[in-house]
């Protein structure tokens, strides 16, 4: 994040755009030229629209590929952007007024927001940092005055970055209307050491940012440096250092950064001359290496290599090198160790330096292109040339296990071919080889736009809300194919329909207990009460959500473990109405399996119908159907989205538990992992759904191990009734190889799974390294199937990739905590004059009189 955010009008001069550019982003307000391909001006420019511009999606798009880092859109136009555009390239303008507007779907469909505020109140903005966690906040005051570098260390304390005008800086010094650039940079920046300085770290812009030495900075000197583009720094013994003033080895500065603590500078420099060790060398820790040290090299060959040499021959025949280039290429492709691999890629690289040096262009130039590259926003279809396709295809060799090519995250409505000779395989990849574009790709999960959903979705959510019992009816003999007279069942549940064979009864009683024991355990029922201070006693007690809807899907599998995860902790929380809400069977009847969870969890009502109706009917009530406050429960994509749907509908005045989706789960192996059961643990998600996704991390498997597990995966589905679900769902998931439990387990936290499973040499020992999860499954005898059931815990977890902000349910999500607090006469007396001094300091006497009047009664 940079220190502050620079707001560009036309009358910014071209000395201060040029000092700010070297600081981080400015932004650009209103429409610039629509970009023409043999320009990226919009390098390092945040392009900021407000509600009064016209501009249409290719637009913005253009200026996106052209190198704008991010647009600044309106909160009216972010829903019509978000899934169009990268997150990572939009920021919300919104009023702080209007915080409380934003939608899921919007907060986490940009990268921040800039807030326009009345003023810079800190408790406020930092309330708001909150609700965007993880998102950059920028802050623009529309009337406080001229910025102090104190507001700009206050706001970047509560996580936010001050926007300040262009017209309000300057490169001269700070005055009563102007504040000096660098004294705004400087401004959070500390120094640890006794002289002030700070320390700084020179690397190179055109050597991939290698290191060149250590120095130390002044606010002095970096003012200097921020204003000429030169390299000046502060020598512990000589004052000001004007980098190559005697020498002739210049800098020009390119960037400079802050770290992460504010302690420390870097500046990104082109260095001129002999280089900047004083012993003459690039680099004050010795020579480089590696592919910038190559570069030198064929430049210094270029100039210098005798007549006839190899390298000569190469940089004076474009014939020899373009055949050599593509020799290296074609040896390339046929590598298949990874020692051949590295051998033959060294071989191309160095043939394809040649080219670029031959032709003027160094490694920064290539770097700069893959970065212009990662900017765009349209992609090509990245399809073979004709030529090349065609010769593929001539020399292409029997279906192997190679890894294939990433393709976008397959759909989840997509149909694999259904060959049933076919062998029912996973795609695999090699951590260390993949892109860090295509480690994102292996990150998403087989899912369909969410906005499509939407829209899909909320013809049905409108049709319960304004139609009731009538619409729910017609939907249910619509999509469930259950003609029903009635909607509801209330209780006394007919013993018939709770009708179970001995087995099963006993079974569920069984997880019913387990599930009730741990669900238990985490119910809150003393009051946490805390004396702040003499006479002011502050307390935090629970209180159950009084209505609840429970939705347990239906579909392809009866789930009666899924009543028993969501009645339970509401049971055990105190809910007063407990809706339970399931697809119905064709003629209309609930699983008796279901039904009796339903008795023994104590169900107000049982809702006969699914999808998105079901959500509906709970969230906004109907003639019959009893309105609740806050829906739990897993199911398809259309749940998910009428859930996400009605939560953020104010009419609907209710919450959800999370945006559960299809089911999943991580399975990480290493050496000790016995196939059959790693196996049985990814098909046993495998067979939810073909929406569902299955991933196999191994660490340092041989390739035995995993083909005895791709074998047992095949063998053992191919004996299981849900064939046909594995065989789709099991040809969209993955194998990911890593070479350490550390870079697995650095994935896993990544992915963040619904369910982690880890089939691990000491196995409990790796349960610290989990960050996100839905709920983890310890060694080789803690099947998923146990969690899925009857151990306790509760198997209602978020999907998706939401484990990095949700918790799966449990008790707590079915109570609600209210504070408290109740003072003594002394304790107003102790706490008043701070209550109404800070009162007054925010300009609201209203509350500072509430305690002054208490005051001066005497008490």
């Amino acid at each position: 994040m940079s220190v502050f955010l620079p707001l560009l009008d036309n009358e910014a001069d071209d000395e201060l755009v040029a000092a700010l550019s070297r600081i981080g982003p400015v932004a650009i307000p209103g429409l610039p030229n629509t970009p023409d391909d043999a320009h990226t001006e919009y390098t390092n420019r945040y392009i900021l629209l407000d509600h009064d511009t016209s501009v249409d999606l290719e637009q913005l798009i253009a200026w996106l590929d052209h190198g704008a880092q991010k647009v600044i859109v309106p909160l009216s136009w972010a829903s019509e952007l978000i899934g169009l555009l990268p997150a990572s390239r939009i920021l919300l303008l919104l009023d702080v007024a209007s915080a409380s507007a934003v939608s899921e779907k919007v907060r986490n469909g940009v990268s921040g927001v800039l807030l326009k505020s009345p003023s810079l109140e800190l408790d406020l903005i930092s309330s708001i940092s909150r609700f965007f966690t993880g998102k950059a906040i920028h802050v623009l005051s529309i009337s406080a005055g001229l910025p102090s570098p104190s507001t700009i260390r206050g706001l970047k304390g509560v996580g936010a970055t001050l926007v300040i005008p262009s017209s309000q800086l300057t490169i001269g010094p700070s005055d009563a209307t102007h504040l000096n650039v660098a004294d705004a940079f400087l401004a959070p920046v500390t120094s640890d050491r006794p002289d002030g300085l700070f320390p700084t770290v020179v690397s190179s812009h055109l050597q991939s940012g290698r290191s060149l030495g250590l120095v130390y900075s002044s606010t002095e000197s970096v003012k200097e440096s921020i204003i000429t583009g030169r390299g000046v720094y502060q020598s512990r013994k000589h004052g000001l250092w004007r980098k190559g003033e005697t020498s002739g080895a210049t800098q020009d500065v390119v960037r400079i950064r802050l770290d992460c603590d504010e302690d420390c500078l870097e500046f990104s420099v082109v260095q001129h001359g002999a280089g900047f060790c004083h012993l003459e060398r690039t680099s004050c820790f010795g020579e480089i290496g590696g592919l910038a040290a190559l570069e030198e090299t064929l430049r210094s060959r270029r100039a210098e290599a005798p007549e006839g040499s190899y390298t000569r021959r190469l940089f004076e025949d474009e014939g020899l090198l373009r055949s050599k280039i593509m020799e290296e290429a074609d040896e390339l492709c046929r590598a298949e160790t990874k020692k051949d691999v590295a051998f033959e890629a060294a071989d191309l690289i160095y043939f394809a330096l040649t080219k670029c040096v031959a032709a003027g262009v160094g490694i920064a130039d290539i770097e700069s292109s893959l970065e212009a590259k990662a900017r765009k926003v349209t992609r090509r279809p990245g399809n073979a040339k004709p030529q090349f396709s065609a010769a593929a295809a001539s020399t292409s060799t029997s279906t192997s296990n190679a890894d294939k090519p990433l393709p976008a995250p397959p759909a989840a409505t997509a149909t694999p071919p259904q060959d049933p000779d076919a062998p029912i395989r996973m795609r695999s990849y090699d951590l260390s080889t993949v892109t860090p574009s295509e480690r994102v790709q292996l990150l998403l999960r087989p899912v369909l736009a969410f906005d499509e959903m939407i829209a899909k979705v909320k013809p049905i959510v409108d049709s319960v809300r304004t139609g009731g019992d009538a619409a729910l009816l017609s939907l249910t003999a619509k999509f469930d194919k259950a003609q029903l007279e009635s909607t509801v069942l209330f209780p006394p549940y007919p013993p018939e329909s709770m009708v179970l064979e001995d087995s099963v009864r006993q079974a569920i009683d069984v997880a019913y207990a387990n599930v009730y024991k741990f669900h238990a355990a985490q119910a809150e029922d003393a009051a946490l009460v805390v004396e702040t201070m003499p006479g002011v006693v502050c307390s935090r007690f629970a209180r159950p959500i009084a209505r609840v809807g429970l939705y347990v899907p239906g579909g392809t599998a009866i789930l009666p473990s899924t009543a028993l995860m969501l009645g339970i902790p509401a049971q055990v929380a105190g809910c007063k109405e407990i809706v339970l809400a399931t697809p119905p069977r064709p003629d209309g009847s609930i699983s008796p399996e279901v039904m009796y969870v339903a008795h023994l969890v104590g169900a107000s009502a049982v809702l006969k119908a699914g999808g998105g109706q079901a959500v509906a009917a709970m969230a906004y009530g109907t003639e019959t159907v009893p309105k609740v406050d806050k829906i739990f429960g897993p199911g398809n994509q259309w749940v998910t989205a009428a859930k996400m749907l009605v939560q953020n509908d104010t009419a609907a005045l209710v919450s959800i538990d999370m945006p559960a989706g299809p089911s999943e789960v991580l399975v990480i192996a290493d050496h000790t992992c016995n196939p059959a059961f790693v196996a049985a643990d990814l098909l046993s998600q495998a067979e939810h759904g073909i929406d569902s996704q299955v991933v196999l991390v191994s660490v340092s498997l041989p390739p035995s191990t995993l083909d005895a597990i791709e074998h047992e995966v095949d063998a053992q589905a191919r004996a299981l009734p849900r064939l046909d679900i594995m065989r789709q769902s099991v040809a969209k998931s993955i194998i990911v190889r890593t070479e350490s439990v550390e870079e697995a387990m650095k994935f896993s936290n990544e992915y963040a799974p619904e369910h982690l499973i880890l089939h691990l040499e000491g196995a409990g020992e790796r349960v610290r390294m989990v960050e996100n999860a839905g709920s983890v499954f310890v060694g080789p005898y803690s099947p998923e199937s146990c969690g899925d059931y009857a151990s306790g815990t509760n198997h209602t977890l978020p999907t998706n990739g939401y484990a990095r902000q949700f918790s799966g349910v449990n008790t707590l999500s079915f109570q609600k905590h209210i504070t408290s607090q109740e003072l003594t006469a002394q304790g107003l007396k102790n706490l008043g004059p701070v209550v109404a001094t800070l009162a007054d300091c925010e300009g609201l006497g209203a509350h500072a009189n509430a305690v002054r009047i208490r005051l001066a009664a005497g008490i």
